[in-house]
């Protein structure tokens, strides 16, 4: 793969053009495969929405309200995840068995655009998938609606959620081996889907406050945190928004840098 390195950069036009049709082929791939995608991205948080929501209301173990609570934490876990798990995924299998990076890096595009490119991508799926989630919702949890003044706030915090699942997703898949990407499931995957407060609200935790601190670790929890603050307002204590952006922006540049890192030493290898 050294002979991208060889290669100039070229203009900055010629490289925003090359990456805007690296990045439309790509959506243009996924727009082919719709239908797995939607099935990969809804299945697993519709039965989360179905049981938790409906299930367990409907029997008494759930009071009727928490529906409110559990709808922005499982839209903000869908963005976040299929984001990180659709930058990773790829990145493991364009490094080991595929090569597909191999052409991408002979393009006429910088090298760390590419990996920004794989990051914008994966983050545009999640944006959908969470996307998707809110009619899903809606349509499934009784007395759930969303204010209009909020959705463009929810909008924004979807995007940024996403971003920094794409980001997280770029770091692990620069590091993780593909001989050890079911352990990476099992280790990363699962207690970041625990810890992000997207079936509780995190102040909940106030008495269990060591589960408290590792949720406030989790990038994921100021995703759901911030949905909750735009859509609750004062009928939940929430971490505010003044916290929950500049920690995920934080996130974005904090592990997207040491993605790109990770993603130009192996490139380069």
């Amino acid at each position: 793969m050294t002979q991208a390195t060889d290669q100039p950069a070229g203009s900055a036009g010629t490289a925003v053009r090359t990456f805007g049709a690296v990045l439309w082929r790509d959506v243009f791939v996924t727009g082919r495969e719709l239908g797995p995608f939607v099935a990969q991205v809804v299945i697993q948080p519709f039965f989360m929405l179905f049981i938790f929501g409906t299930v367990l209301t409907s029997i008494g173990f759930v009071r009727d309200e928490y529906v409110h609570i559990l709808l922005p934490g499982i839209v903000a876990l869908n963005g976040f995840m299929v984001a990180l798990q659709n930058t990773t995924m790829p990145l493991v299998l364009d490094f080991s068995w595929t090569r597909e990076i191999e052409d991408r890096l002979l393009a006429p595009i910088p090298i760390p655009l590419v990996a920004v490119e794989k990051m914008v991508f994966g983050a545009l799926r999640g944006i959908v998938a969470a996307l998707l989630m809110i009619p899903v919702g809606f349509l499934l949890l009784e007395g759930v609606h969303w204010p209009a003044s909020a959705w463009p706030g929810v909008l924004g915090l979807i995007a940024l959620g996403s971003l920094a699942g794409a980001a997280i997703g770029m770091m692990i898949g620069t590091l993780v081996e593909a001989r050890r990407i079911n352990i990476m499931f099992a280790v990363v995957l699962v207690p970041l889907m625990f810890t992000g407060s997207t079936q509780f609200p995190w102040h909940g935790l106030d008495h269990l406050r060591w589960f408290q601190v590792v949720c406030a670790i989790n990038p994921l929890t100021y995703a759901s945190e911030g949905m909750r603050h735009l859509l609750l307002g004062g009928e939940l204590e929430s971490i505010p928004l003044w916290v929950d952006i500049p920690v995920l922006v934080g996130a974005c540049v904090v592990f997207g840098a040491i993605g790109i890192k990770g993603f130009l030493r192996r490139a380069l290898d």
